[in-house]
């Protein structure tokens, strides 16, 4: 098997790493193809997996340069493939993917594409988004995260075989680099929210939210962890209304687990998901979670009312106050909710999720 992916941090890469660790446990040999080499890694890759670096990665000079730093890609692809006669070709994510379907053309191998966000939602470049319409008819199937986004891959990419297959939650949580100890509480209460500081992650509009109720629960605190282009502007955010004290941006931490357990309340307030990693993991840890119910992604985590709260409609930061409020000043309904969150590490367990996975490739 192959899997291409173009590392450099997200929750793609731990979901590319966390498969190609799970099919060289199951006995298969394994190629992690990469663009760049292992000083791009976040996380580990596992020393049974076999990596090969292209060293194609980089910013191209014009659209000229772009058709030739691709087609150099595609070719060093093409060859790698041809020399191991792989059974599966995997691309982790659109580019990969694009790159993974030119390359096997007509060479005797399965070539599965992936979609880890929900396109409407991407930057994508005219010009891969034809090279996307050209190639998804042409692989085997694709894989989307959620049943929303294959209902927009089948509209907007006729002819494409499409699957749905969740990310898994591996339990318990590992713990990396860099371990950040959560600060003593002191009988306080902490709500959590965890993503990179993007505008997509609606970290501004949750701001907002908080600061209408922070006066009504003066025993709550905000963490946002995470790190990204938007942390001046939440910083500015949160000086403006007067939260330094009750709100912090602790940055990365590798060892989301201690925080999930040392907080009350978890909270997701995307613009736009996938299929998000932190609200399973907050969910298996046991947090009763209030998460917008954008396009897609937490509806299909979520069991309102059972498991967490979706709070419509998304982008509002008037009822999402209202519902965190709702949440924070009743303990035993936060409790009731708890309970049923961790159902997802049955629901989204490696076992179910792999069954999935090798049953698409034809594994016995």
């Amino acid at each position: 098997m192959i899997v291409i992916h173009s590392l450099g941090g997200g929750g793609a890469e731990r979901v590319a790493v966390d498969m190609c660790e799970y099919w060289v446990s199951q006995g298969c040999r394994v190629t992690l193809v990469t663009l760049s080499g292992a000083e791009a890694d976040v996380y580990p890759v596992p020393h049974a997996v076999d990596r090969h670096a292209l060293n194609l990665a980089g910013e191209s000079k014009g659209s000229l340069g772009a058709l030739f730093a691709n087609a150099r890609r595609v070719l060093a692809l093409r060859r790698l493939i041809a020399k191991l006669r792989p059974q599966v070709v995997l691309g982790m994510m659109t580019t990969s993917s694009v790159l993974a379907v030119a390359a096997a053309q007509r060479l005797p191998c399965r070539v599965i594409a992936t979609e880890h966000t929900h396109p409407p939602s991407q930057s994508l470049p005219p010009v891969w988004q034809r090279l996307r319409r050209w190639a998804y008819p042409r692989a085997h199937a694709v894989v989307a995260l959620t049943s929303g986004t294959a209902a927009w891959i089948e509209e907007n990419v006729p002819g494409t075989q499409v699957s749905v297959i969740p990310n898994s939650v591996r339990w318990p949580l590992e713990v990396g680099d860099p371990a950040v100890a959560p600060p003593a509480r002191d009988g306080r209460y902490r709500l959590l929210a965890v993503g990179r500081l993007h505008r997509l992650k609606g970290f501004d509009i949750l701001l907002s939210a908080y600061a209408q109720i922070a006066g009504y629960f003066p025993d709550w605190d905000l963490v946002i962890l995470g790190e990204g282009a938007e942390r001046e502007a939440l910083e500015l955010q949160i000086e403006e209304y007067q939260l330094q004290e009750r709100v912090s941006l602790p940055g990365r931490v590798g060892n989301l687990a201690d925080w999930y357990q040392d907080s009350d309340l978890y909270v997701l307030s995307s613009r736009v998901e996938g299929l998000s990693n932190t609200l399973i993991e907050a969910m298996a840890s046991g947090l009763p979670v209030v998460a917008f119910d954008c396009e897609t992604g937490p509806r299909e985590v979520v069991r309102d009312g059972i498991d967490g709260v979706l709070v419509r409609p998304a982008e509002d930061h008037e009822a999402l106050a209202a519902h965190l409020a709702d949440l924070m000043a009743r303990p035993e309904r936060r409790a009731a909710l708890a309970r049923r969150a961790v159902d997802v590490r049955d629901r989204f367990g490696t076992a179910r999720v792999m069954t999935l996975w090798n049953h698409l490739f034809g594994f016995r």
